[in-house]
């Protein structure tokens, strides 16, 4: 909260009064972080979202999950910050399940969703540490699972 009250020039009592807490400022943070990150990622396939997820990494840096982050530095028991963390998964599963019933024929395919839920979000953790080549290789692991539900 220092460094944010110094880069914003105000006192942390004046910043405390827009925003409330700490946690509302997360919570703001990441509804916000929500809307830019779905903006990018308005996707109709597979290889589009982790493209757009490559997109994302090189525009923003690579440095993991912030929802997760958030969920993490709060212990999941900050109501205002779960929320939208909440809030952020329940979108994003549905992506991904509308892209992949729209790549594999109407018929819904959990398990498909499941599996590329887990590599866009382990591709968005590797990626802190292995850069561009965890989003590729989550790519072409996805490809080859969407081919094979065909």
């Amino acid at each position: 909260m220092d460094r944010l009250t110094a880069a914003a020039e105000v006192s942390s009592r004046t910043l405390y009064k827009h925003v409330g807490s700490k946690n509302a400022l997360i919570a703001a943070v990441l509804k916000q972080r929500c809307v830019r990150f779905f903006d990018k990622t308005d996707v109709d396939s597979v290889d589009a979202l982790f493209a757009a997820l490559g997109d994302w990494n090189h525009a923003e840096g690579t440095r993991g999950c912030m929802f997760l982050r958030a969920q993490g530095e709060t212990g999941g028991e900050t109501p205002e910050v779960s929320e939208v963390v909440a809030e952020y998964r329940r979108i994003l599963r549905e992506l991904i399940d509308r892209i992949v019933t729209l790549e594999i024929g109407s018929r819904r395919n959990d398990v498909l969703v499941e599996q590329v839920l887990v590599l866009f979000e382990g591709a968005t953790s590797v990626a802190s540490y292995s850069g561009a080549d965890a989003v590729s290789a989550a790519r072409a692991a996805a490809a080859t699972l969407v081919k094979a539900a065909r």
